[in-house]
């Protein structure tokens, strides 16, 4: 896993907007906006996946093709929604099977972008009510498995006054120790 601040220069969001030179974010440092993370090899994955999902009480889980075959009409509204500034209500977990891409999260208090490229065997859980949004990268592909605590759902809140005061959103902010 690679993780560094994002350059907020304008550009294809797929290319990968470092700074120069890089300012790179540790594990450490994503552990403090409560980002998780686990490498699991792609060989014999879904033993160590499901158990990971057992530990946080996920019941469903499905695959999905982040393609231009996998989503087909539909592609460029998928990639458009993906990269809106949002939040869930419930965390989102990727365990990423083939392709790559980057989810970027904001840092709370700072409000800057992290970079994060995810690529085969990667894990990653984004806390309920963390600002992100996902791109691919210039590869246009990514396959991965999504958990879901219920009925497979992906339920975006896109940044506005009103998800700041969204309870998901402050119960947040008070885990990682910002804000009331």
């Amino acid at each position: 896993m690679r993780a560094y601040y994002f350059d907020n220069l304008p550009g294809d969001q797929r290319l990968p907007h470092s700074y120069d030179p890089p300012r790179p974010v540790s594990v450490e440092t994503l552990e403090k906006i409560n980002v998780k993370y686990w490498f699991i090899p792609l060989e014999g994955h879904l033993e160590e996946v499901n158990k990971i999902a057992d530990e946080r009480g996920y019941k469903n889980k499905d695959t999905i093709n982040v393609s231009k075959e996998g989503l087909g009409e539909v592609y460029e509204e998928k990639i458009k929604n993906f990269f809106q500034e949002h939040m869930h209500e419930d965390e989102e977990i990727r365990y990423i099977l083939d392709g790559s891409g980057f989810f970027d999260v904001r840092e709370s208090p700072s409000d800057e972008w992290v970079r994060i490229v995810v690529e085969p065997g990667d894990l990653i859980v984004l806390p309920a009510g963390i600002y992100h949004r996902f791109t691919l990268d210039e590869k246009n592909m990514i396959k991965a498995i999504r958990l879901f605590q219920d009925e497979p759902k992906w339920v975006p809140y896109n940044r506005s006054h009103d998800t700041e005061k969204n309870p998901y959103r402050t119960d947040y902010l008070k885990t990682i120790g910002v804000g009331a």
